[in-house]
């Protein structure tokens, strides 16, 4: 398996696995619209039901964590970055891969695993609200998500390897995002003219390409 084999393999991987749990948002909503109903409507609220929402929305964020990675979404400061050469950009990725990454997401694994065994062996229930819901299950999220973190950094480390050997990033997967809407919306605007289109549309593909590491400059000026 090639280099690029292997990162397209873990990319494919952590998307489908962000889209899986990213289904928890729907229960989520639907958990809370229906408490919204009970106590409001009903004066019967559920004593469980902050903790639930908790967990739902614990492990929809940190299962999305490996996705996120790989689309190149997490915040960073892109103010220097952006106006780098491919090479610098993965010359400075693959620096905080190695110094601050790997050793952060090691020791989320390594604390998240005895944080989860300690919470099934005493079979821990949640003290915020009286006849709390188990948690043991929710806290092993923490050293999976972890994994699937790890796995995807271990797939942006190779990625820098073959931009330093190569000079061009690989390509990452394409997915829907938020550039897909303003296109959309654009697109059937009566009250925007084909040249502010053509503007706006521009402006937000060097955004996405920024994002996606590629350098701003060499967008404008190709």
């Amino acid at each position: 398996m090639s280099a690029k084999e292997l990162i397209r393999a873990v990319d494919v991987f952590s998307y489908w696995v962000g889209k899986a749990f990213a289904w928890l948002i729907l229960a989520l909503t639907f958990v809370v619209s229906i408490e919204v109903f009970k106590r409001y409507i009903l004066n019967a609220p559920t004593a469980w039901i902050f903790d639930f929402n908790n967990m739902l929305y614990g492990t929809l964020f940190m299962m999305c964590g490996a996705y996120t990675l790989a689309a190149g979404g997490h915040v960073r400061a892109d103010f220097v970055y952006i106006y780098m050469k491919p090479r610098g950009q993965a010359a400075l990725d693959l620096s905080l891969y190695l110094l601050f990454f790997t050793p952060g997401i090691l020791g989320l694994i390594y604390a998240g695993y005895d944080y989860a065994s300690i919470s099934w062996r005493i079979n821990e229930h949640s003290n915020v609200t009286a006849e709390g819901p188990p948690v043991y299950h929710f806290k092993t999220v923490i050293p999976v998500a972890g994994v699937l973190v790890m796995l995807q950094g271990l797939a942006e480390i190779v990625r820098c390897v073959v931009c330093l050997k190569t000079g061009q990033w690989p390509a990452r997967l394409e997915d829907v995002e938020e550039i897909d809407v303003i296109q959309t919306q654009l697109g059937k605007s009566e009250y925007v003219d084909e040249e502010s289109r053509r503007i706006a549309m521009e402006g937000a593909h060097a955004i996405d390409d920024a994002a996606r590491h590629r350098s701003a400059v060499e967008h404008k000026n190709p």
